[in-house]
């Protein structure tokens, strides 16, 4: 799947991006990234590789451990493709034979060893584009360095991209080759980075330290957000150690005086770096705030008007992590004695937690309210750190027990499984009383749902669920709705039954609960009991409730997927867009990781949908950085994403087969655009069985509808479209009747079929569905084709292809390509002469053609395969905007005539 452009690198993914159009152009280029280290070098190499679609990829890299081993890069470059050694001529072959110890010899001129290496990849790109990578070029060993600058400045005519990331200073490489200078990201670039690698709302001067110290420097910010475990109030360090740069600080902070190690822990454990209140902290453990504090501590911090900042950001953790237990303990009981009760209560808090050496109720007390104040903002993470700690500090066994339980379900919302099932382990030795022993029972459900390791999770919520019914109504139908939740939006929807289940037990449960739980309830009952009609009816009086933004944090983070799942199930676009954006929204705010994958996939399926595909391959990206805390996630996004690019999809949620009914909606979509009809039947039939109500099902009917209308299976395209029909018609949304229309159009015959083509065109023209109405425009053209409609077919496949073309779309992009050149055209492109896009191979090529030779008659002209010549012909078709070989002779006058 293509990378996301990324933070603040917009101009250098742009060049990156140049050099791949250039190499699938037939035209070589070299790029040297130079940058300071951390500056993102590596990661602008993985953007380029990602996006390289079919390209074929070779890499090396330079390795300290290897600078003294001759042609060690240069051998990872050739290892693919040795080979094709035998192929070259004797003196260059031999030439590589010796430097990769293949055969005995002098040693080899790096001068010829670079023009053989160039010999053999041009050789390998005469079947597709090639890109080279090296990265850590000032690693390089010097033999494999002077070959590749050697190659480099003679790369010769062809399809290969050369691309070497290198750090500064120019020594390693010296400058003379096209460069790209990547430099630090600016102030608001690096805030955005930061916001996106932490979750929640951190404390805005703690951004402001870690910005500050980080300077820019990519790598220096992302090591600085994981060394701080709990963003507004953790003492930002006390990890383990991340490599040799911080084990250097600990070493130079261990040689100072004791009195400015004791000041640079002050400051370390103080996250907001408050000169005023490290002034006031020194004076309690006995030190003098000096003026020249930054040479007291020997250059590692210095002072910045109101604030303290590290000369790094791993200083911190350095200086914490090495620093003993009593005297981390002395460091936060000095800040918690100066910090301000009534400004900063939840810090003084934090601090006199961290100085405690035994149970305290009076700093748990603290500790708990703190927790109410941020979940009162949409902290999670910070409020389940308050709680844990409260619970550890808590003297009396039944309190807690309670506190205990309180941390293990903000910990659950917060996506911390492990550390949420471990305290209700802990909650469930103490004293619990009948209400006490429920939540227990619901939490461990609840835990086992959002793992998705136990197939009876579901039923275990709801047999929890009805116990509660006596107990709290209202708890009670928000666990119904988490069941319900469990069965939709994680793949676990099975036969139905289990979604059948829940709606039964929940309408026979005392009313109760939020208006926008009962209107969700009511909706998606109707839609599993009583068919679309009713569930389009109590959507239409629920989605105004749904959409209001004030409801409670777990009422939101609970309902408003679902809601935007029942939004998409009944093909309301609008309502979709809405909610999914919300509930994303939502779950960040509040760094609700336990909820947060999910929301980010479905989001990006909505984008997909809407041709946003770039912004969708973001979204999945940060749910792919989120890692573990995903738990039984169905990664539907990428799948989606995935089958409209045509890349090969092989994810699967860790539940086997839960994710069934998104996997063969998407091997469907990939299969329709290829034209494997029977395929996408199969498969399309496979998940519009499935009988949950929230989507995949759904759409899939449509795809049954195209791929039976192609190959004759009429009774199952004629089933699928009454099933389509009774739904279109129920939810009455341009979307859902724009595609009813345009399905309806496969099984007309002729005279009916263009005025449905034309509803569904306009229809979908005015959603937010940008991939459908591509499709639906391609459809058309295909079929103004057939009747002979050339230049209004022309048109709807154009645009169609354009709009293919912008989403990155390639399978259905390729699809309109040779029907524009069936249809005697050919894509949109930018005006000018045609010998400005043709390389000179490419018109030699051309012209041979034109004059009626043979594909193996060019090659050997040429001294080139007959594969090879095929392969630029397809090239040249497309350019000259010709479908065969015929109309070559008229578009190379007409390309003379225009350079004329």
């Amino acid at each position: 799947m293509a990378a996301p452009p990324l933070v603040g690198r917009r101009r250098e993914c742009a060049r990156l991006d140049e050099l791949l159009a250039a190499a699938r152009a037939g035209h070589s280029r070299v790029l040297v990234v130079r940058g300071g280290p951390g500056t993102g070098k590596t990661a602008l190499l993985r953007f380029l590789t990602d996006r390289a679609g079919a390209c074929r990829i070779v890499r090396a890299g330079g390795a300290r451990s290897e600078r003294n081993l001759g042609y060690a890069a240069l051998h990872q470059l050739c290892l693919p493709h040795l080979e094709r050694l035998a192929g070259l001529p004797a003196r260059q072959r031999e030439t590589l034979e010796v430097a990769f110890g293949l055969s005995a010899g002098q040693p080899p001129d790096p001068w010829l060893a670079g023009r053989a290496v160039q010999t053999l990849m041009t050789e390998v790109a005469r079947e597709g584009p090639l890109l080279l990578v090296v990265d850590d070029a000032q690693w390089l060993d010097d033999a494999s360095a002077a070959a590749l600058r050697s190659m480099a400045h003679r790369l010769a005519a062809g399809p290969v991209g050369l691309v070497v990331a290198v750090r500064d200073p120019a020594g390693a490489w010296p400058r003379g080759l096209p460069e790209l200078a990547v430099s630090r990201l600016d102030s608001h670039d690096a805030a955005v980075l930061l916001d996106r690698t932490l979750a929640g709302v951190p404390d805005p001067r703690v951004l402001a330290r870690l910005l500050a110290e980080s300077d820019g420097n990519p790598l220096a910010l992302l090591a600085a957000a994981r060394a701080v475990p709990m963003p507004e109030l953790a003492s930002m360090g006390a990890g383990p150690p991340t490599g040799r740069l911080e084990r250097e600080f600990e070493r130079r902070v261990g040689a100072l005086p004791g009195p400015a190690r004791r000041l640079l822990l002050l400051a370390a454990a103080e996250p907001a770096g408050d000169v005023a209140v490290l002034r006031r902290a020194a004076q309690r453990i006995g030190s003098a705030w000096p003026p020249a504090v930054a040479a007291e501590c020997g250059g590692l911090l210095s002072v910045a008007g109101p604030r303290v900042l590290f000369q790094h950001p791993l200083v911190r953790s350095a200086v914490y992590r090495s620093a003993a237990p009593a005297e981390r303990r002395a460091a936060h009981r000095a800040l918690a004695e100066v910090t301000d009760p009534h400004r900063e209560p939840d810090r003084r808090a934090w601090h006199h937690a961290r100085a405690a050496v035994r149970p305290d109720e009076a700093v748990a007390a603290d500790l708990e309210r703190s927790a109410g104040r941020a979940l009162a903002h949409g902290g999670l993470g910070a409020a389940a750190t308050f709680l844990e700690r409260a619970a550890a500090l808590t003297p009396e066994p039944a309190r807690r027990a309670r506190r205990c339980l309180a941390a293990a379900r903000t910990k659950l919302r917060a996506g911390a499984l492990v550390q949420a099932a471990q305290l209700a382990a802990s909650a469930r030795a103490g004293p619990l009383d009948e209400t006490g022993r429920l939540l227990i029972e619901r939490l461990e459900a609840e835990v086992a749902v959002a793992t998705g390791r136990d197939g009876d999770a579901v039923a275990r919520l709801l047999a929890v669920a009805r116990r509660w019914e006596t107990v709290d109504a209202r708890t009670a139908r928000d666990m119904y709705l988490e069941a319900l939740a469990a069965v939709l939006l994680t793949g676990r929807a099975g036969s139905g039954a289990p979604a059948c289940d829940v709606v039964r037990a929940a309408r026979a449960a005392p009313p109760a609960g939020t208006p926008a739980g009962h209107a969700l309830l009511e909706t998606l009952g109707a839609l599993l009991t009583e068919g679309p009609r009713h569930a389009a009816l109590r959507w239409r009086e629920a989605v105004g409730t749904l959409a209001r933004p004030e409801q409670d944090l777990e009422s939101a983070l609970r309902c408003t997927g679902l809601a935007a799942a029942a939004a998409a199930g009944l093909w309301d676009d609008a309502g979709w867009d809405l909610l999914s954006r919300r509930h994303l929204e939502t779950a960040r705010r509040a760094g609700a990781l336990g909820v947060l994958p999910r929301a980010l996939h479905a989001r990006a399926v909505m984008r997909v949908f809407a041709g946003e595909t770039a912004q969708a391959a973001t979204l999945i990206h940060e749910a792919d950085r989120l890692g573990p805390e995903s738990g039984g996630l169905v990664p539907c996004g990428a799948m989606i994403l995935e089958s409209v690019r045509g890349s090969a999809h092989g994810r699967s949620s860790p539940d086997t087969g839960t994710d069934a009914p998104m996997r063969d909606l998407a091997q469907a979509l990939l299969s329709n655009a290829h034209g494997r009809y029977p395929e996408a039947l199969r498969a399309a039939r496979r998940a519009a069985e499935d009988r949950s109500p929230v989507g995949p099902p759904q759409w899939a009917l449509a795809e049954v509808v195209e791929a039976g209308a192609r190959i004759g299976a009429t009774r199952a395209a004629r089933e699928a479209l009454d099933q389509l029909s009774d739904m279109a018609h129920a939810a009455g949304t341009d979307w859902a009747l724009g595609i009813l229309a345009g399905r309806r159009a496969l099984i007309a015959g002729d005279a009916d079929a263009e005025d449905d083509y034309r509803e569904a065109v306009e229809r979908l023209g005015r959603t937010r569905l940008r991939l459908d109405l591509a499709r639906e425009q391609l459809r058309y053209g295909e079929w103004l084709r057939r009747q002979a409609r050339r230049r209004h077919a022309l048109d709807q496949l154009r645009t169609a292809h354009a709009a293919f073309a912008a989403m990155g779309a390639g399978p259905f992009a390729e699809r309109a390509r040779h029907e524009l050149l069936a249809a005697g055209g050919g894509p949109r492109r930018d005006a000018g002469p045609a010998s400005a896009v043709l390389t000179a191979q490419e018109t030699h090529i051309a012209r041979l053609a034109a004059q009626g030779l043979t594909n193996g008659e060019i090659g050997a002209a040429l001294s080139i395969s007959a594969r090879t010549v095929e392969w630029h012909l397809g090239t040249i078709y497309i350019k000259l905007r010709v479908p065969a070989r015929g109309r070559l002779r008229l578009a190379l006058a007409e390309m003379d005539a225009g350079e004329r």
